[in-house]
């Protein structure tokens, strides 16, 4: 069965992945990227965001099976979080009314790993009240003060306890939607390139993120994940983070949490 499906950050990394899967098992894709892309728009502004949300529902007719939102920045600015974090719920929030005309519709984002070790809790509040103003006015606060590498991990944060909050509402669970996210730990993209330059800087993103099975991760086996939250056979799992970590998330926070 063909399904028709939006995904954002196409152009590179692991959206480009998922699309090229998508595409690979018959799946009509529209996707979403700076260039590169069949809707080009800017999800760290609300225009770009209101522009993307239309172009894609005029290519769709304004019915949708799957929205996956993957775009997102790791650059310590206030950018990250506009991106990371609104660019992904505004998008979804836009696209849920073309979900809802869907016979099995799902949706997921890219979250990740580094999410479970939040800092900048001004920046998260003012995420989750929905007051981009006000979290980019914290997040420049926090870059300010030399503390502009707790922004990534605060968006990845605020994403997570959104998708606790609102994957249960009548507009979700109740419309028969799934929403969930994949928690990826070190992904080979050329977001992770950037950072890992020297045999240092390795040595430093493998102890912040130890991925015992498997080491790092190609795209492709994010995109895969994705593509089973978002397929027909995902009945029943909402609401979920699912960690496609190499067990990051199990050494880090230990053998007490569950």
């Amino acid at each position: 069965m063909t399904r028709r499906t939006a995904v954002s950050g196409a152009a590179s990394g692991i959206g480009k992945a998922l699309v090229q899967l998508l595409r690979a098992q018959g799946d009509d894709v529209v996707g979403i990227d700076l260039k590169d892309a069949e809707v080009c728009a800017d999800l760290g502004t609300r225009q770009g965001r209101q522009d993307a949300v239309r172009a894609v529902l005029e290519r769709t007719g304004g019915t949708l099976d799957a929205v996956i939102a993957c775009a997102g920045i790791s650059a310590r600015v206030p950018a990250a979080v506009a991106v990371n974090f609104f660019g992904v719920t505004e998008l979804l929030q836009g696209l849920r009314p073309a979900l809802a005309r869907a016979d099995a519709p799902r949706a997921a984002f890219v979250g990740s790993i580094v999410g479970t070790r939040s800092g900048a809790p001004d920046v998260v509040d003012a995420c989750l009240a929905g007051d981009e103003t006000a979290a980019l006015r914290a997040a420049a606060a926090v870059a300010a003060a030399g503390e502009g590498g707790t922004l990534y991990p605060a968006s990845k944060a605020a994403l997570a306890r959104w998708l606790r909050r609102t994957s249960v509402t009548d507009e979700w669970a109740a419309a028969g939607i799934p929403l969930n996210a994949v928690g990826p730990g070190v992904v080979l993209t050329p977001m992770h390139a950037a950072h890992a330059v020297t045999e240092e800087q390795r040595r430093i993103v493998d102890r912040a993120v130890p991925m015992p099975l498997g080491g790092h991760a190609g795209p492709e086996v994010i995109a895969r994940a994705l593509r089973w939250l978002t397929s027909v056979e995902n009945t029943h799992v909402t609401g979920q983070v699912l960690y496609v970590d190499g067990g990051a998330e199990a050494v880090l926070r230990g053998p007490d949490k569950i």
